[in-house]
């Protein structure tokens, strides 16, 4: 493939101390440059400064230098690697052209040392080499979230699918609830055409008739009203029930909830543990450092022994005297007894050290036990004043409700005294003239009610009806989603395999191609096949094979190996591998520069030939060659022979 056509741009470097160049600065045109001169000349060393430019850490440090450092102009931006020798090693510091050069040391930074070519050369892994920028991990991450986000979306439809299939019964529903609705409003306004004339007929008791309704409406209020407080008074008995409830379970745990034990004694005996611990410590440490002491003199020969302790601890230095049942001469007057005698007192020294270790240990566990106790007693203590401030909340709060029912309770007396007063003061206004109409305003009041009910029913179906209609609307998103979640899919799972069989194909086909224009004899084709092995993890095992075809004199084809191929056919096969790594990765978008070096062991004609080739692919292809292999290059390309 051909690069797209780039803006004519120029590259300017400056090196200092890199490799062997002491100072330089070279400025390279786009296009093939040859780096013209003999070895030792620094023309790899000015290689090792591009890549350094680039972001390449594969650069070396000059010998006599403890500081290098590279800087590259190009497009109107500058960037610049600082190279600083530590004892761990040259340190790279400051911003190169590339964030991260892995890829390019790989396929674009092609010298002696490059892994790719000599891979190549030593039959390696090439499968690895053009699998290894690829982030398998990322991937499988990736795959990982979108089949989270697809399952999510399927559980989501399947709801949405139950959903729907509960649409129809919903809108057969809401067509019966509008035909009861039609219904009763049709008998409401015939009612109230038949309220309407016999109101007519009572114009002569207008009065009393407005009287009645009246009476009427206030008896409705007051009714409601009535209702209200009743069920208040209900809600504040549930209420009380579960406040009592809950104030059953805290009394019955308060009950078995043993009463803590007090603290009287405790402390002071917490106390003189401490103490007591504090002086066997004190005593141990006085013992071990007698005992050892006295071992180090008998370890070295050394007849002078301590057997009596810090004079100012005056309970153990009596205690080691009666402890000991011998005479012995304290090192600091200068007798001498018997070694056995010796032995014996720090025997029973150490006996003593142990002694005091085991009341020390019998010290710490009652010390321990009792703060136990002590903390278990006081977590008693406050889980029952705790129990007992919620008990005082529950009762203040029982006490409050009761007397907020017994308020209620008088409201509803007093309502229903009302209701009655009004009651009976309809009964007197009623007559032979009002009972018809008081009967059909009841009815227009019951017609109301229902309306109002089943109005209520119908916008409950209706919401309902409108929720999964919103749902049947985000399904069609939810479908469109789920497929560009499974062309993301698919995309991720055969993206190393695209990756390696662009990688197969680029090799084979710039490989024919090199061929052709190279005319090794009797090499007929070099080529990998790509084995794919079972495997059903994300990154696929695969191999890529690589097979050489050659032809016999008559022109018959036979397989041959790698060990097989000259050096100067191992290493086009290296660059040619490198080249289809960089196109197949996408770096001749990213990387503009391409750098040969060490191909003396292909003759200058194949040189020339093969620097043609890699020219299409490159923005800036940097070539090191001796002066008789740079002879059989083109006169249009860029020399630099003194760097």
């Amino acid at each position: 493939m051909e690069t797209e056509e780039k803006p004519v741009g120029r590259a300017r470097f400056e090196v200092e101390n890199v490799g062997g160049i002491d100072e330089t600065g070279v400025t390279l045109d786009r296009g093939v440059t040859v780096l013209v001169g003999r070895n030792a000349t620094n023309r790899t060393s000015f290689l090792e400064s591009i890549a350094a430019a680039m972001g390449s850490e594969r650069a070396t440090l000059k010998g006599d230098a403890d500081r290098g450092r590279v800087t590259l102009d190009l497009g109107g931006t500058t960037y610049e690697r600082t190279l600083t020798q530590t004892p761990e090693g040259v340190r790279f510091s400051g911003e190169g052209y590339l964030d991260d050069p892995s890829v390019a040391d790989l396929f674009a930074f092609l010298d002696a040392d490059n892994e790719v070519r000599r891979s190549v050369e030593r039959g390696g892994d090439l499968r690895e080499l053009v699998m290894r920028p690829v982030d398998v991990s990322a991937i499988e991450s990736a795959i990982s979230r979108l089949e989270s986000e697809k399952s999510e979306i399927n559980d989501e439809l399947a709801t949405i699918e139950s959903r729907k299939r509960d649409l129809p019964e919903l809108e057969r529903e809401c067509e019966r609830l509008r035909e009861r609705i039609d219904e009763k409003r049709s008998e409401l306004a015939e009612l109230e055409s038949v309220i309407d004339e016999e109101s007519a007929d009572l114009e002569r008791n207008e009065a009393k008739q407005e009287e009645l309704e009246s009476k009427l409406g206030d008896l409705r209020e007051t009714r409601t009203r009535l209702q209200s407080i009743r069920d208040e008074i209900e809600s504040q008995r549930e209420s009380i029930s579960a406040l009592e409830r809950d104030q059953s379970e805290l009394e019955t745990e308060l009950d078995e909830l043993p009463e803590a034990p007090g603290d009287e004694g405790t402390a002071e005996r917490i106390e003189r543990l401490r103490e007591r611990r504090q002086r066997l410590n004190e005593e141990m440490s006085e013992l071990q450092s007698v005992v050892q002491y006295n071992e180090q003199r008998l370890a070295d020969g050394d007849g002078r022994v301590v057997t009596e302790l810090d004079a100012t601890d005056g309970a153990v230095t009596d205690q080691l005297l009666e402890d000991t049942a011998e005479t012995v001469t304290c090192w600091t007057c200068g007798s001498t007894v018997e070694r056995e005698q010796i032995e014996s007192t720090v025997d029973r020294l150490d006996e003593l050290r142990r002694q005091k270790a085991t009341e020390l240990g019998d010290v710490k566990s009652e010390l321990d036990e009792l703060q136990r106790r002590r903390r278990e007693a006081r977590e008693k203590r406050e889980r029952r004043s705790e129990i007992q401030r919620e008990l005082d909340e529950i009762d203040a709060e029982i006490q409050r409700r009761r007397e907020r029912i017994e308020t209620l309770e008088d409201d509803r007396e007093a309502a229903t005294a009302e209701v009655e007063r009004l009651e009976t003061d309809v009964s007197r206004l009623e007559s032979e003239d009002f009972d018809e109409i008081l009967a059909l305003h009841e009815d227009a009041n019951e017609l109301e009610f229902e309306i109002d009910r089943l109005e209520s029913e119908l916008d409950d179906v209706t919401d309902e009806i409108e929720e999964i209609e919103a749902l049947l609307d985000r399904a069609e998103e939810l479908r469109s989603r789920r497929e560009e979640l499974v062309e993301e899919l698919t995309r991720q799972r055969t993206r190393i395999d695209r990756t390696e069989a662009d990688a197969v194909e680029a090799f084979n086909e710039h490989m024919d191609a090199v061929l052709d224009v190279l005319a090794y004899d009797n090499l007929e084709r070099i080529w990998i096949e790509r084995i794919a092995e079972d495997d059903d993890s994300v990154d696929g095992a695969t191999t890529f094979e690589l097979h050489v075809v050659r032809t016999t004199e008559n022109g018959t084809a036979y397989e041959d190996t790698l060990t097989h191929l000259s050096e100067s056919e191992r290493e086009v096969t290296g660059l040619v591998f490198a080249l289809a790594g960089y196109l197949v990765h996408d770096l001749h978008e990213s990387v503009p520069f391409v750098l040969l070096d060490s191909l003396e062991a292909i003759d200058s004609d194949r040189i020339a030939r093969l620097v043609d080739y890699f020219a299409d692919y490159a923005d800036y292809l940097v070539v090191a060659l001796l002066p008789e292999d740079a002879q059989a290059l083109s006169d249009e390309y860029d020399r630099v022979s003194s760097i």
